[in-house]
């Protein structure tokens, strides 16, 4: 069964040039032949569709229509042109914390938001010790929410807005407000909604947690739907700009008898220190090979990178030894 279903998305936004303050500019602005505004195409035919039970990962560089596309399945923002059909109870986590009050303390502030969420004050008087559990903010209960941080804010919102039941959920980036311990909650949270046959559109930029929950991935850029599939396979599109079926690296080393040492190749970012030693054997070049086999210097955590040294000596080393180091960009090693 079809849960959600998108069929020839558009959506188009108008820029204006020049703010109009008046009513006389306005007119003025109706009067004049020249186009007052630009025209900018968030989502561009966007076409896929999510089963029962299933988990969407929605992937993408910043500005590339996501968040739009989840309001617009959402229904808090209209479509240029096309149609998505929604089949079952949906719980957006979209902007999470709307309706919460700074001068109200998080107590009221859970009563308040249960309340747009239609519990009973029976109900979220049950659920009020779970939620500030959850959300580890036990100690701040009785604190006006003017006094918290940003995260802490968010993390209110998630723990109440999950009391809820839903049958289709979006979820917007709601791993990015926590620490370690709240993101484990969330992960626990996300295996029972998938024991349960949840229907979830889960937009982030954590593709392990793409991998590691979602069945498909939709990528998008610059509003375009770039790819939609295994989310596995989508990732790596994401990722690696290219598949499987990419022209692999060479696995020979070239000959390098009698080529003079060279400077380490300058990463934006990358302090390279001094050589030091005898220079009896010099590195010569490193290459990072990922699990296509193609050289780049960016990788996703938990893949497969392959480490290529070449060296060059001028006499024969016994059984040389090579050490890696990799190191963060604070300079904390890994």
């Amino acid at each position: 069964m079809k849960m959600i279903e998108v069929e020839q998305l558009w959506k188009k936004y108008r820029i204006p040039h020049e703010k109009r303050n008046t009513v006389f500019e306005a007119l003025i602005g109706l009067l004049d032949t020249k186009k007052g505004y630009e025209e900018f195409i968030a989502l561009n035919d966007i076409n896929f569709s999510v089963e029962k039970g299933e988990w969407l990962g929605v992937i993408g560089p910043n500005g590339s229509g996501k968040s739009t596309l989840l309001k617009i399945i959402a229904n808090t923002i209209r479509p240029t042109k096309g149609r998505v059909t929604v089949n079952g109870r949906l719980t957006s986590f979209l902007e999470l914390g709307v309706g919460f009050q700074s001068d109200l303390t998080a107590i009221e502030n859970i009563r308040v938001y249960g309340a747009i969420m239609g519990f009973s004050n029976d109900v979220i008087e049950e659920r009020v010790a779970g939620i500030l559990d959850f959300a580890g903010l036990k100690q701040f209960a009785d604190t006006k929410l003017k006094n918290f941080s940003s995260g802490m804010i968010v993390r209110l919102a998630f723990s109440t807005a999950i009391q809820t039941e839903p049958e289709i959920l979006l979820l917007d980036e709601v791993l990015a407000v926590g620490d370690m311990e709240f993101q484990q909650k969330c992960f626990d949270v996300f295996e029972r909604y998938r024991q349960e046959d949840k229907t979830v559109v889960f937009v982030t930029h954590d593709m392990n947690s793409v991998k590691r929950f979602c069945d498909r991935s939709l990528l998008l850029n610059h509003g375009e739907q770039v790819a939609f599939g295994d989310a596995g396979e989508v990732v790596d599109e994401y990722v690696y700009g290219t598949g499987p079926e990419a022209a692999a690296v060479p696995e020979s080393v070239p000959d390098v008898e009698g080529t003079p040492a060279v400077e380490p190749i300058a990463v934006e970012g990358v302090e390279v220190t001094e050589r030091w030693g005898t220079r009896r054997v010099e590195i010569t070049d490193v290459k990072f090979i990922d699990k296509f086999g193609n050289e780049r210097i960016t990788f996703l955590s938990s893949d497969l990178m392959k480490i290529r040294l070449h060296y060059y000596t001028s006499e024969l080393v016994k059984d040389p030894i090579f050490g890696v180091a990799i190191y963060n960009v604070d300079g904390l090693q890994c």
